[in-house]
């Protein structure tokens, strides 16, 4: 049976080629054409053209509507899914600031990252919110905007613990990444900014500090979202981050604002729609990434050229993750970029990666266009035991929902899985897997927000502010967009940045926290009643037996009856943001787990059998199950 289903696949992946080369040979032909034609008429004929692509992002056809299709769409029957608790909490009185409301430039459109983790090791997730900056605390003309740690009390309370713990940041932060880098036990806390960004090492006793440029991660330029993973398997973490865009606060690109002023002259002014707005990312020059290497002495180096994931081409990277993509016990890496291919890499086990984008499947769309991606979803959908990708883009495109094939290859499945003409309307961005009723299926939330303010004014089916997103996972291939009830969360509007996903007050349901631009954050409880069960574990690993403490790389599988689960332990992903590194099963009617499977990074196979449902489990490497909650 493997050795049919490999040659079907090479087959596969052979066809996809073919189709490829042909694109491939069109875009050619079309160069051909398009150099004969003098560089003023290709401008006029660009300027006559109500193509989204002039405001420098990749996107689809332009559409318009009578109404808003994402704002204020509710069902009265709909049930209520989550509830928002954020003004019973101080995380109310947090504001993401990202620059000015009119948002003139592509740095004040991005930011806007979250962090649930337990940096304090108490059982309780904690809360991390980044913020933005402006242009005049860069200049320092104003003092700059705060992030913020807000420690888990317990019951919905939170205390806001930003300056003991030392983390503030006060750079125009772009990103979030968590991982325990020194394997002390204590969660350290990567954060990218616009600028320098910070390594923020835990203390343990409640303390953090800055230790980036100390350890050799202190990357500069524009970072987005990155990722901890041991990809040579030696037990220390190593750190992936992705570069955005080079921005020069002092030499700025066109302004919107600036457009209908004396003088202006407007072909020269980026458009979306025919309409002045902000530049970028196309136009703009990119960013290479960086893959910084951890040596035994916990300090950092830069291998990227040397591990083939510098991007020279250099795309506009937003998101990456490590993760066990194909068979073999490696890591390997995902990168989402913006209107322009995504990057696969896979591990090659000798300390280099092989670009495979284009072959597996995952750089185009399926109709082979690049698109704006934006956030990232790692998980097994159908569960079939290989983890699936959701990507989230800009409006006038659908989000990507790629599955996994096995040894490598993907399939665009997005309009068979329903995820086609509900999601065109939306600019999607922080984006997760997520099993809200505990069925044993993962279902797929979205956060959404546009970049443009200006699209308020016009009637183009979209909104600046914008619902989120609920898919209910069918359990055949297919999801259907789960239903606002009035009143409840799932029917107010934000522009949504980062989201991240935990179980805050550990009955078992994963709640969410979203950042928006220029406003407050968003807690939402998942009040969803079900009597389905469900087991949340953390895992211990032994970094003597090459696996870092925090168990990022680790694969779980749960059995329950017929049903194979799989979860993977990830640092980073969903939009420049990081979700608890706990995982979560739902497990439908059954109230014990027939076994546990925990694949350690550094190699080896722990199972463990009839386990009690609606418990969180601590399973240390070697050690086996030493708390029960």
């Amino acid at each position: 049976m493997r050795g049919k289903n490999s040659a079907k696949l090479q087959r596969k992946r052979k066809d996809r080629r073919s189709r490829l080369r042909a694109i491939l040979s069109s875009c050619c032909a079309l160069a051909l054409i398009l150099s004969a034609i003098p560089p003023i008429a290709r401008a006029q004929s660009t300027s006559s053209q109500a193509a989204p692509q002039m405001g420098g992002v990749a996107t689809g056809v332009a559409r318009t509507y009578t109404s808003r299709r994402t704002i204020g769409i509710v069902d009265p029957k709909a049930p209520i899914v989550f509830e928002d608790v954020t003004a019973r909490t101080p995380l109310a009185r947090f504001r993401n600031v990202c620059g000015t409301p009119a948002k003139d430039y592509i740095l004040e459109t991005t930011c806007g990252s979250v962090a649930i983790f337990d940096y304090d090791n108490d059982g309780l997730p904690d809360i991390y919110l980044l913020n933005g900056s402006t242009f005049d605390a860069l200049r320092g003309k104003a003092k700059p905007p705060r992030a913020a740690l807000y420690h888990n009390l317990g019951n919905w309370r939170f205390e806001d613990v930003t300056d003991k713990a030392g983390v503030a940041n006060e750079r125009w932060g772009t990103g979030v990444a968590v991982g325990d880098y020194n394997n002390d036990g204590y969660l350290d806390i990567y954060v990218s900014n616009f600028g320098v960004s910070r390594l923020y090492r835990n203390n343990g006793d409640g303390t953090f500090t800055d230790v980036a440029e100390q350890v050799g991660v202190a990357r500069k330029g524009w970072s987005t979202g990155a990722t901890w993973g041991d990809y040579d398997g030696d037990g220390r973490l190593d750190l992936f981050v992705p570069g955005y865009v080079e921005f020069d606060i002092n030499n700025l690109p066109p302004s919107p604002a600036e457009a209908g002023k004396s003088g202006g002259i407007s072909q020269n002014f980026c458009q979306f729609r025919g309409v002045p707005v902000m530049c970028g990312p196309r136009g703009l020059p990119g960013e290479s990434d960086t893959l910084y290497h951890q040596k035994p002495d916990g300090t950092f180096e830069d291998v990227s050229l040397k591990a083939g994931v510098n991007d020279p081409q250099k795309y506009y990277g937003f998101s990456s993750a490590f993760v066990h993509v194909n068979e073999d016990d490696l890591l390997d890496l995902i990168v989402v970029n913006d209107s322009t291919p995504k990057q696969l890499y896979i591990n090659k086990g000798d300390g280099t990666f092989e670009e495979v984008g284009y072959p597996s499947g995952v750089a185009l769309n399926e109709n082979g266009r690049e698109q704006a991606g934006m956030g990232l979803a790692i998980g097994d959908y159908d569960n079939d035991g290989r983890v699936d990708f959701y990507i989230t883009n800009f409006s006038d495109d659908s989000n990507t929902l790629y599955h996994n094939d096995g040894e490598g290859n993907f399939t665009d499945v997005t309009v068979q899985a329903g995820h086609g003409e509900p999601t065109i309307p939306f600019l999607g961005w922080g984006t997760a897997f997520i099993d809200y009723d505990n069925d044993c299926w993962q279902d797929i939330l979205i956060a959404n927000g546009h970049v443009y303010p200006v699209v308020d004014q016009y009637q183009w089916g979209t909104s600046y502010a914008q619902q989120m997103l609920l898919f209910r996972n069918l359990s055949n291939g297919r999801f259907e967009r789960v239903g606002a009830a009035p009143g409840s969360a799932l029917a107010m509007a934000w522009s949504a940045r980062g989201m991240a996903i935990g179980d805050l007050d550990n009955d078992g349901r994963l709640d969410a926290v979203i950042n928006t631009i220029d406003g407050p954050p968003v807690i939402l409880r998942n009040v969803y009643e079900s009597k389905n069960h469900w087991l949340l574990l953390k895992l211990v690993g032994d970094p003597a037996k090459r696996s870092p403490r925090d168990a990022i790389g680790a694969v779980v599988y749960v059995t329950v009856g017929k049903m194979r689960q799989r979860r993977d332990v990830v640092s980073g992903g969903n939009y420049a943001s990081q979700n608890d590194l706990r995982l979560h099963f739902g497990l439908g009617p059954a109230t014990k787990v027939d076994k546990i499977e925990v694949h350690w990074p550094g190699g080896g196979v722990e199972t463990f059998e009839n386990v009690e449902a609606d418990r969180i489990l601590t399973i240390v490497q070697g050690k086996g199950i030493k708390e029960k909650g």
